[in-house]
């Protein structure tokens, strides 16, 4: 068993005043939409593609990183799962992942794993699952729970047996069946009654909504789907009447702001050809009291960390309190028993009462 990659040692908490970098590297986080497959680094996509003898280098792998279009994405997704084909290579990026997140001060994630993709490549989910939790088992400091998440376009019957896999597994650490993909591809009401039967076998809900979508898209994973949470939801910057149904539901909207920008997604529910970070609805989000959370997305694809975002969220005028009350909310949205949830809190809040956080 190796070690644990070291992590970038922080500076004396005693020493203040701290820099906005600092500051953020120090604060305690929680992760709640990040893909497994979509934090493949370039040079982990090379070590894949060699173990199944296909000749890779680190900027042919990056290209694929480009920035685009959402079905551009798609692709681009599509290709890097291509080299994912047997638990071991599960059990690699989910050691990575978890050393990254763990090295970015992350208490606690919640990881979205594409089961559906697994099952159309006519893999075994249940063993790369078995290898994954073995893997995270090897980082010292992190919890991690799972979402398994089905793939929209695939269609109902491919959402179910997602959720029935989900289900039957048992593992106190699949706390969520989620739906990711196009959103535009297929109506929700299609997808109800595989809902319905993840939260009666006791998952949580989550559906990606208004990221392409608009706040229709939104108000129907909530109101047809029961979603618990909303990966993205920038589409409900359209309409008050949506926002304030979050605000007063306790909707958490999952934030994902670089995601939003190199997929297009932002600009195109602007309506226009390109979007700046200072363009985004997060902080609107957050100033009319709808819950939101940050997170990566994808983060290797999108050249991205959680830290990044925090920074990211900084630009669109939060102040560092305000960057705590995220960082919580995190923590109060997890899919998570009561204690568990406390007791995690209680460490957040002993991390954000150190000297220079707060």
């Amino acid at each position: 068993m190796r070690a644990a990659r070291p992590c970038r040692p922080s500076r004396d908490s005693a020493v203040p005043p701290l820099t906005l970098d600092e500051f953020i590297a120090r604060l305690p986080k929680a992760e709640l939409h990040v893909h497994l497959e979509g934090s493949i680094e370039p040079a982990t996509v090379v070590e894949l593609a060699s173990r199944h003898g296909v000749s890779l280098n680190v900027k042919e792998a990056a290209a694929r990183y480009a920035p685009g279009d959402f079905s551009q994405f798609i692709e681009s997704f599509k290709w890097v799962t291509s080299f994912l084909r047997n638990p071991n290579d599960y059990a690699l990026i989910a050691e990575r992942l978890a050393e990254s997140l763990r090295c970015q001060t992350v208490f606690y994630a919640e990881v979205t794993l594409s089961v559906g993709v697994m099952f159309w490549r006519k893999q075994d989910p249940a063993a790369n699952f078995a290898a994954i939790e073995k893997a995270v088992a090897r980082v010292p400091g992190i919890r991690v729970g799972w979402a398994f998440d089905c793939v929209r376009q695939f269609g109902a019957a491919a959402a179910m047996e997602v959720a029935r896999l989900a289900a039957s597994l048992r593992a106190p650490s699949i706390v969520a069946f989620g739906m990711g993909g196009d959103e535009l591809a297929m109506p929700a009401t299609d997808f109800r009654r595989t809902y319905e039967f993840a939260a009666g076998a006791g998952l949580h809900r989550l559906v990606h909504a208004g990221e392409i979508g608009g706040a229709d898209s939104v108000r129907e994973a909530v109101e047809i789907l029961g979603a618990e949470r909303i990966g993205h939801g920038i589409g409900a910057m359209h309409h008050e009447r949506t926002m304030d149904f979050l605000a007063a539901r306790g909707i958490p909207l999952e934030i994902c702001p670089t995601s939003n920008l190199r997929t297009g997604a932002l600009a195109r529910q602007l309506g226009i050809a390109s979007a700046r970070v200072e363009q985004h609805p997060l902080s609107a989000f957050f100033r009319r009291g709808v819950p939101v959370t940050l997170s990566t997305d994808d983060p290797a694809m999108f050249e991205t960390s959680l830290n990044h975002e925090y920074a990211q969220a900084a630009r669109l005028g939060l102040s560092t309190d305000n960057l705590v009350s995220i960082a919580e909310s995190g923590f109060l949205h997890a899919f998570l028993p009561v204690a568990e949830k406390q007791a995690l809190l209680s460490k957040f809040r002993a991390g954000a009462a150190a000297p220079g956080l707060v």
